[in-house]
């Protein structure tokens, strides 16, 4: 089934994307996408290579922390 996955954080959409979702598989590749996807916007709104490079290694589940999630069919 297709599927809608929703982040949001402090009332805040941050993430939203369709997937198929009809198993684990599908489940697990949602949140996959889900997690490049929040690293790579971090790291794009930096300003320098300085900037990236101090947080290469921040954790996205601190991005993550508070958020809320959201599914629904499409």
């Amino acid at each position: 089934m297709k599927v809608r996955l929703k982040l949001t954080k402090d009332g805040t959409p941050f993430y939203s994307a369709a997937f198929d979702m009809s198993d684990a598989d599908g489940f697990g590749r949602a949140w996959a996408n889900a997690w490049e996807k929040i690293k790579q916007d971090r790291m794009a709104r930096e300003t320098s290579i300085g900037a990236v490079m101090e947080h290469l290694h921040d954790d996205v589940i601190d991005q993550l922390n508070g958020a809320q999630i959201g599914l629904e069919r499409i």
